[in-house]
């Protein structure tokens, strides 16, 4: 096989529709473009969501709700998880640099520590938020809940 003898396969490649070139070509004219009209003329472009002067969807369906500009997303984890990654890494300060190389929480996240499960060991916790239940369960096993 050489470089020169290497072509598209048969029918992928098509021809450009060439418009505008005399009317024997059967698309001199209105070069395909029909009559009159903004889609006809040259510099037209649609406006985003234009519906040909239908109420376009964004108009028809209701506005509900209130999305709250301030508001703090956390990534929940429980003390289950807390205890299992405690297991698996033979860890006891359990930090978010743990948490994210054991691919629990992503870089960007802020975590929380909920009450689901119990701690068996005494474990250094260090998080963005805990829950009054969690923080008692993990100082009732010995261990510290410190918060970021």
């Amino acid at each position: 096989m050489k470089l020169s003898s290497l072509k598209p396969a048969e029918g992928s490649v098509r021809d450009n529709k060439r418009v505008g070139r005399g009317q024997g070509s059967g698309r001199g004219g209105t070069a395909t473009r029909g009559h009159k009209g903004a889609q006809s003329r040259s510099g037209y472009s649609a406006k985003k969501g234009f519906e040909g002067g239908q109420m376009p969807l964004q108009r028809r369906v209701p506005k509900f709700g209130f999305k709250n500009p301030t508001r703090v997303a956390y990534k929940a984890i429980n003390l289950d998880t807390v205890q299992s990654v405690a297991e698996k890494t033979g860890a006891t300060v359990i930090d978010f640099n743990l948490l994210f190389e054991n691919g629990i929480v992503g870089k960007h996240d802020l975590v929380k520590i909920l009450n689901r499960g119990t701690v068996s060991a005494a474990l250094e916790v260090s998080a963005h938020g805990f829950s009054a239940a969690a923080v008692a369960s993990i100082e009732s096993a010995g261990g510290k809940a410190i918060k970021l």
